[in-house]
């Protein structure tokens, strides 16, 4: 398939997802639209509401933050709307539990635990179930990503082994983006952002489908200006990308029913020429919810995607994915929950003359079973043992153990302990990637290259001691073996698992209201990292392609309530130094000031690394981008 062949392909997806939005809107059609629906958002609710607050990522079910026993940090819609933030990986700096560093204007080095790096490859990521996930290298294109984050009801992050439920790659945490449901968010919004960093609008129409139903659809578009180099030269990096999608639900006395979808294409600027990306999705998923407490969960998406990388690969990418899981009580005292899913990918690869996937076209699969069981015992107790078996086509079966034990101490406290097994998969860059050099490679794939291994020993805390504080406090200590190394040999590098070592840290956070009109919020990591080649192993470089980690980050957030009609917020984050390449720490502060005039308009003021003027955050001295002081107005109305 040649590159024009490729791009038509890409664009075809999305006018298809476009049509299935534009039938939904006829199916709609006949009543107007209800009054919008007014849901209060979480940081209306006191801290002793917010420790009711359900979460989903941890268990695979709804269940209270204050008894999930894992550390998961919750990024509530008001959080979002308060950042003044505009992409998804923005956004999640507001997790403390994460280390988010911007490589251009379009990359980010996202990680949890270490290891972080802008191919990262031991986070798992959702959006609204959807696994965002490329088998090229067993991790995320953050550029593809993209929400109206007015539409998502929460974030959840959890640090630490999610593999017993959510499979390989879910090594040092799990996040999942979860929109809000189409009754949610009936209406009309519209919203404009114009800067000198990076100007879009957005817009998203909802209304009720039939008697048991809600829609939504929405558009939006944003254009991203160039960055500068650490010396003042300007880079190739400026991006336009365009997005449409919808989003239908229904909900009857036993059943719910969601079917949505997303198109999207976009131009990113480089050397030598313009990068694309365009892809389309779409997901159903039902649930039933039985007389006796049972339920059962069924979900399938279907997730196209097209890159475009010139002078380096043009990849077509296609993922069908089904999963389906039971929850049942099948004696006092326990909740269990069984599962299996299966996955498929067609991945055709177009290669050039620096790099070469081997073969070009891969059809991959994996399939999984798991079970977890949650035993209530004396004491305030709760023992949960899970396990998933996960298939690849690399190395067979995989074996994903989970124990955790959690401890209602008092109303107000709850202590919890874990451990777990992980495993990240080989991708296809371990096994199939051959880069020309001298002699005659520089680095070839390694067919017997076989999963990385993390055991993860976790001890938490969580406690509101008074009404308007709370606080959570999590030791980790995670060992690894066979992670992946360069071994030098005849005819070129290899990849390799000649690399072992271990993490141990501590991540903490806070929440004070001080006033009903002021709260304030404050995290912080601080990690040891201790990696080395194993014994009679030679390395060549892959201790300093593992990732590049600070040791300590914290952020301190403000948020003020002036008036009804004001709000101002200040963020200061600070991240350590970075040591291969070395990075200069820095500490950037941000500022939003917003104004109602009526009540169904918000202007804002964000201000973006107020303090200092320039700084970086990735990469070598001499190809380094210095993030510079950002200024933007945003206008957003609701109907």
């Amino acid at each position: 398939m040649t590159r024009r062949s490729a791009a038509v392909h890409a664009l075809r997806t999305t006018l298809a997802i476009v049509a299935i939005a534009t039938s939904v809107i006829a199916a709609a059609a006949a009543p107007p639209p209800p009054a919008p629906v007014n849901v209060a958002s979480l940081a209306d609710l006191s801290l002793e509401q917010l420790s009711n607050v359900e979460v989903t990522s941890v268990s695979r079910h709804a269940e209270s933050l204050a008894d999930a026993p894992a550390s998961i940090y919750v990024i509530t819609a008001e959080d979002i709307r308060r950042s003044g933030a505009t992409s998804i990986p923005e956004v999640l700096r507001l997790a403390p539990n994460l280390i988010v560093a911007r490589a251009d204007a379009n990359q980010y080095a996202i990680s949890a635990r270490g290891f972080n790096n802008v191919l990262a490859n031991k986070l798992l990521v959702l959006i609204d179930g959807r696994t965002v996930y490329t088998p090229l290298f067993s991790g995320v294109f953050w550029e593809a990503q993209d929400v109206v984050l007015e539409d998502v009801e929460r974030i959840e992050v959890i640090s630490g082994p999610g593999a017993a439920l959510w499979g390989a790659n879910a090594v040092n945490g799990v996040i999942n983006v979860i929109t809000r449901s189409a009754a949610e968010t009936r209406g009309v919004l519209a919203t404009a952002v114009g800067g000198n960093l990076e100007s879009g609008a957005r817009a998203r129409y909802g209304a009720a489908l039939g008697d048991n139903g809600a829609y939504r659809i929405y558009a939006k578009y944003f254009d991203r200006a160039a960055s500068e180099l650490s010396n003042g030269a300007p880079l190739r990096d400026s991006s336009k990308r365009a997005q449409v999608g919808f989003r239908a639900d229904w909900q009857w006395s036993r059943d719910t029913l969601t079917v949505q979808g997303d198109g999207y294409f976009g131009d990113i600027d480089q050397v030598p020429a313009t990068r694309q990306i365009a892809g389309g999705n779409v997901l159903a998923r039902w649930s039933r919810r039985f007389d006796d407490g049972t339920s059962l969960d069924v979900q399938t998406y279907y997730d196209q995607t097209h890159r475009d990388h010139p002078s380096s690969f043009l990849e077509n990418l296609g993922i069908f994915d089904i999963e389906a899981q039971y929850r049942l009580r099948p004696f006092a005292g326990h909740d269990v929950l069984v599962g299996a899913g299966y996955r498929y990918a067609r991945d055709r690869v177009v290669n050039s003359a620096a790099q070469a996937f081997v073969p070009p076209d891969r059809s991959l699969s994996w399939s999984n079973a798991f079970v977890q069981d949650e035993i209530a015992l004396p004491r305030d107790l709760e023992l949960t043992i899970g396990a998933k078996v996960e298939t690849n086509v690399f190395t067979g079966a995989e074996f994903l153990p989970n124990v955790r034990l959690g401890w209602r101490a008092s109303s107000n406290d709850f202590v919890w302990g874990a451990v777990s097994r992980a495993v990240r998969a080989p991708s296809r860059i371990d096994r199939e990637l051959d880069v020309p050099g001298n002699p005659p490679f520089a680095l070839v794939g390694n067919d017997t290259f076989v999963s990385e291994i993390a055991t993860a020993y976790e001890l938490g805390y969580r406690t509101q001691p008074l009404p308007a504080l709370s606080w959570s406090i999590t030791l980790f200590h995670e060992r690894y073996d066979r992670l992946r190394s360069i071994e030098p040999r005849v005819g070129g590098a290899v990849f390799a698992n000649a690399i072992e070592g271990h993490t141990t840290g501590v991540e903490t956070w806070a929440t004070w209201r001080f006033s009903p009109i002021w709260k304030v919020s404050a995290g912080l990591t601080t990690m040891r990292e201790r990696l080395a080649v194993e014994p009679g192993a030679v390395d060549a470089g892959g201790l300093a392609a593992l990732g590049n980690d600070p040791s300590t980050w914290w952020s301190l957030r403000s948020f003020v309530d002036i008036t009804p009609q004001h709000d101002f917020d200040v963020t200061i984050r600070h991240v350590g130094a970075l040591a291969n390449p070395a990075v200069p720490a820095y500490t950037a502060v941000d500022a939003r000031l917003a104004w109602r005039p009526a009540p169904r308009w918000e202007i804002a003021l964000v201000l973006t690394n107020l303090f200092p003027v320039r700084h970086a955050e990735w990469g070598p001295q001499a190809a380094r981008v210095e993030f510079e002081r950002g200024a933007s107005v945003r206008v957003q109305w609701t109907l």
